[in-house]
């Protein structure tokens, strides 16, 4: 999906595709961090409501080069929310949820996405026909648009969950270990993210991610019935 995502075949589908794209990144990665902001507000913390990071303003939440990333790759980043667990009652479990809701916000964006697109895209537009080319090019950006959102912010869940800082990953492993190996990790944690940030430039990784966001997406597409959509 990294490889793919925004790929055409010349310059005309290269800018329908970042079009359709730009508008899905900046409030894809919005939602991520004001998910992060608004689970660790309930659960105690109001740092992100003060900072006002609780909204979907791109501009509050925009990092350049996380966006140029997205763009230009499929995946990327934006500044994260500030987070006080001294707020939370249970560090560890606060620490867990509030990192694992960015994640779970894009995966329900992808599902609402993947609701709209089956029985409004692929349903009901798909039976009702297309009585003029204006009509069904309309349709198929509108499809488009909607399996975009569903892979891009499959791709954002996924990758996010990496266990390298400053990734929701990290956060979620570091609450998750012992002490022991908290720190054993912490020491090396700076040489772990260059071999991952290596493997993922390299290949390697790439496509393990790829492999997992795919399997991810026709596995949704499977269990909505929709798997001649992707010829699978």
């Amino acid at each position: 999906m990294f490889s793919h995502i925004l790929r055409g075949g010349d310059i005309t589908s290269f800018l329908i595709s970042l079009l359709l794209t730009l508008p899905i990144i900046l409030f894809s990665l919005s939602l991520h961090e004001a998910a992060h902001g608004f689970v660790a507000w309930r659960l105690g913390d109001p740092t992100a409501r003060y900072a006002g990071r609780l909204t979907l303003n791109p501009l509050k939440h925009l990092n350049p080069l996380g966006f140029l990333c997205m763009v230009l790759a499929g995946f990327g980043w934006a500044n994260p929310v500030p987070v006080n667990s001294r707020y939370f009652k249970n560090t560890r479990r606060g620490i867990i949820l509030t990192s694992l809701a960015g994640p779970a916000a894009n995966l329900l964006l992808a599902i609402i996405s993947l609701l709209l697109l089956r029985f409004v895209g692929y349903g009901w537009l798909w039976q009702i026909g297309y009585p003029n080319e204006l009509t069904a090019n309309m349709a198929y950006f509108f499809i488009l648009f909607l399996y975009y959102c569903i892979s891009m912010n499959v791709t954002l869940a996924v990758f996010n969950l990496i266990p390298i800082s400053p990734l929701d990953g990290s956060r979620i492993l570091f609450s998750l270990l012992p002490p022991k190996a908290y720190f054993k990790y912490a020491k090396y944690e700076r040489v772990i993210t260059i071999v991952f940030l290596l493997l993922l430039a390299l290949g390697p990784l790439s496509w393990v991610l790829d492999f997992c966001c795919d399997g991810i997406i026709k596995g949704l597409f499977w269990l909505m019935g929709m798997r001649g959509f992707l010829g699978i």
